[in-house]
């Protein structure tokens, strides 16, 4: 796989945030619209939820759940223990229906639960190791060989150790940074709501980020090409 063609594949969360300017075309005017009317929608259906409706409940949990469960799969790293998360988070969203306010776009105190169930699964699996070290190298994912007989085999294995390494990479990160990087990369959430999510200052959060980017290029430095800093 050469450079160039890995340079397509990197995450845009790896590069620096570019420049704002204002906005000058309607496409971005009309998707933010549509994400407006989108949370309108959750924000409609949870009132519903707040008097009871299982019908609404379900639609909102539709709605969301492939995005709660990538979200916890990023930080978890294991699928099962994301649907594990998930669903407590859809439980705690049902049992604090009653107690819902709107002050604040749905998508953002439905990722806070998220923030809070997932902050408490990383801090106990931090306390006690669940697993040995031999256990974890047996359950380590196969080991990828390069059938050369094969057009383009040694590209898709690069491919495949690249995000490998990225996924590594990111479960490595501290929490907050992990979180940040995952909500604004991968679900493209603006500044403001990560702010409130995370319960930090807007330069707190691009600190944030910025450290966080740094860390991710050092440790895919040797698949980028790049020196180690």
């Amino acid at each position: 796989m050469t450079l160039a063609s890995m340079a397509l594949t990197l995450p845009a969360y790896l590069m620096p945030e570019p420049e704002r300017t204002a906005p000058t075309s309607t496409p971005q005017a009309a998707a933010d619209g549509l994400e407006e009317s989108s949370d309108q929608e959750s924000v409609r259906l949870m009132l519903r939820v707040k008097e009871g409706d299982m019908k609404a409940f379900e639609r909102l949990v539709e709605l969301h759940q492939s995005a709660i469960i990538g979200t916890c799969a990023r930080m978890l790293n294991n699928i099962d223990d994301a649907h594990d998360i998930a669903q407590q988070v859809f439980i705690r969203v049902w049992r604090s229906a009653p107690r819902y306010e709107v002050t604040a776009k749905f998508t953002t105190w439905l990722y806070t639960i998220t923030r809070n169930l997932v902050f408490n699964e990383t801090r106990r699996r931090s306390r006690r190791k669940e697993v040995s070290i031999e256990q974890e190298n047996e359950d380590d994912a196969p080991k990828h060989f390069a059938d050369h007989s094969v057009p383009g085999a040694d590209e898709n294995l690069a491919k495949a150790e690249f995000h490998d390494a990225l996924d590594k990479a990111i479960e490595a990160l501290p929490e907050k940074q992990r979180l940040a990087v995952i909500l604004r990369g991968r679900k493209d959430l603006p500044y403001e709501e990560i702010c409130t999510i995370l319960k930090m200052s807007l330069p707190a959060v691009k600190s944030l980020l910025f450290r966080a980017r740094n860390e991710l290029r050092k440790h895919l430095a040797i698949h980028l090409g790049e020196d180690v800093k």
